[in-house]
């Protein structure tokens, strides 16, 4: 049962959360584009979930033994995605406060030690269920646009409605994985399963 999430007290600061989040992510999505060798361009749905896989190291909260002062944040996609190199090219032109973001294209789910996000492609579909067994618990952040994917143990689905990417949360895998998702990020999706930690004290 997918529970949405409708601010009332504070609206005003949740829009500007919200507000701000989407600044962020179109604001890398115009510098990446621009600094390709091509014209820029709007960017496809599956560039401006590339771009939302970087943002999301803004507002989600790892463990301090998952990302020790001297580490790299490492973004890691499992399959053949269709970023068209704009993952890398945020990586690479962006920056975030305090941590260098490195991306890295995994052969098999057994490489996946020391992500911190995990974006798997449609074609990892057949394998999914292994995959997600085989990082239970660990903190990774699981994002996919494959079906399903909140109901097969994922933690934030993408959904492409008329050209527009939104996205789906479920929180009890967060949870588990000791993650801590952003109330900002939470009322950006257009649907949130279980309820954020806060409430569930």
């Amino acid at each position: 049962m997918h529970r949405i999430l409708k601010p009332a007290a504070g609206f005003g600061r949740a829009l500007f959360g919200v507000c701000r989040i989407l600044g962020v992510i179109l604001a890398s999505g115009v510098a990446v584009l621009s600094t390709a060798a091509q014209p820029a361009h709007s960017p496809t749905p599956s560039e401006l979930e590339a771009l939302y896989l970087y943002n999301f190291v803004k507002f989600v909260t790892w463990p301090p033994e998952a990302t020790p002062p001297s580490a790299s944040f490492a973004i890691c996609t499992l399959g053949s995605d269709d970023f068209n190199g704009a993952l890398d090219a945020a990586a690479s032109n962006e920056s975030t406060p305090g941590r260098k973001v490195v991306v890295r294209h995994l052969p098999s789910i057994a490489e996946a030690e020391g992500c911190h996000i995990l974006f798997l492609a449609a074609s990892e579909d057949a394998r999914l269920g292994k995959d997600l067994t085989a990082i239970k618990s660990k903190p990774i952040l699981t994002v996919s646009s494959a079906p399903d994917f909140l109901d097969r143990g994922g933690m934030i689905q993408f959904l492409v409605e008329e050209s527009r990417v939104r996205f789906s949360i479920d929180l009890a895998p967060t949870t588990e994985s000791h993650l801590t998702v952003s109330s900002e990020l939470l009322k950006l999706a257009v649907a949130v399963q279980g309820k954020p930690v806060e409430e569930a004290k």
